[in-house]
């Protein structure tokens, strides 16, 4: 059984934490409600913090000869600074932070989806982009977990982002402990995982930890860390988990029937096509991992990056058990 360590995760106050959006209202997410238990979270709201009250005229960027401008076009007040300055100010603050979950769309928060107007009034959006406090997270903390609430509707983004926050919250504890062996243990448990995701990092993360050239204690947790944040930037290709997936499946292949084997191959060929998520064929392979007492596999993250709790409900259906039969 994994032990995770809770992820620290800054959050929009707005969505799930408190009515303060600038209509007074809150934003439901059952992602968030699902993720509470599991996760730190920091909510934060960005517009409340520089003194926009609640309710509040709405606020939208206007940009003018390039230049970008955050304004209150009902009191024609400019709160560029004073969200420039806060956003730093925060940001530099954080200490031990995994990802961000931000409010779509928001002129504070958005990420990449915020409208931006020629004129503070009576004007169409020219182009979108990300907000104000989003663009800073963006540029400080880009190679962490950072989504927006809609995004994380789709259950590929969602599972990027689980695996990540958990994996990141992990070796924190690692690095905490500054010891070799610890490390290799994260490592090596990591294996498969890295794999699915960048096999050029995980190749370098092993150079790193072989540490041929003798480079302080320090030195080899800190380049481990660039790396690792480096091959989790992207979400594995379908084909990269199906490699992975073949691969452990090769330590159990003589063990089970030639129906186990088509079976597997089946929820193989409907993930491929998107017919069910990852979960399915995961979870088959890890119950024969289990049931054959596969020692140096059983540790393996891949199996469980994240509490089994916050996997999507899988039916039977679902695994395609019935259609399999017909």
């Amino acid at each position: 059984m994994i032990e995770f360590e809770k992820p620290n995760i800054v959050i929009s106050k707005c969505i799930e934490f408190d009515h303060c959006r600038y209509n007074a209202q809150i934003i439901s997410s059952d992602f968030v409600k699902k993720l509470k238990p599991y996760v730190k979270f920091l909510p934060i709201c960005a517009e409340v913090e520089i003194g926009l009250g609640i309710p509040r005229d709405p606020i939208r960027i206007v940009s003018h000869n390039s230049v970008k401008r955050l304004i209150q076009p009902a009191t024609d007040i400019d709160v560029s600074n004073l969200m420039k300055n806060f956003s730093n100010s925060f940001l530099n603050s954080l200490k031990y932070i995994d990802g961000f979950i931000l409010k779509s769309q928001s002129p504070s928060c958005g990420l990449k989806d915020v409208k931006v107007y020629s004129a503070a009034k009576n004007a169409s959006p020219i182009y979108r982009e990300s907000g104000f406090f989003g663009e800073q997270v963006l540029k400080k903390y880009g190679y962490l977990a950072i989504e927006d609430e809609n995004r994380l509707r789709n259950p590929v983004i969602r599972e990027h982002f689980l695996r990540k926050i958990f994996t990141f919250s992990r070796f924190r504890l690692v690095k905490k402990s500054q010891t070799f062996k610890q490390l290799i243990r994260f490592h090596t448990e990591n294996k498969f995982l890295l794999m699915a995701y960048n096999q050029k990092e995980l190749k370098e993360l092993g150079k790193i930890l072989a540490n041929q050239n003798k480079i302080p204690k320090k030195e080899v947790f800190l380049n481990y860390e660039n790396h690792l944040y480096k091959g989790f930037q992207k979400a594995p290709r379908v084909t990269s988990d199906i490699n992975v997936l073949m691969h452990m499946f090769g330590y159990v292949t003589s063990e089970i029937s030639t129906f186990e084997k088509k079976f597997f191959f089946s929820l193989i060929d409907k993930f491929r096509n998107g017919k069910i998520p990852l979960s399915a064929p995961i979870t088959l392979l890890r119950s024969w991992i289990i049931r054959f007492n596969q020692k140096y596999l059983l540790p393996q993250t891949y199996f469980q990056p994240y509490p089994d709790e916050l996997l999507d409900v899988v039916t039977i259906n679902a695994l395609g058990v019935r259609d399999f039969w017909k």
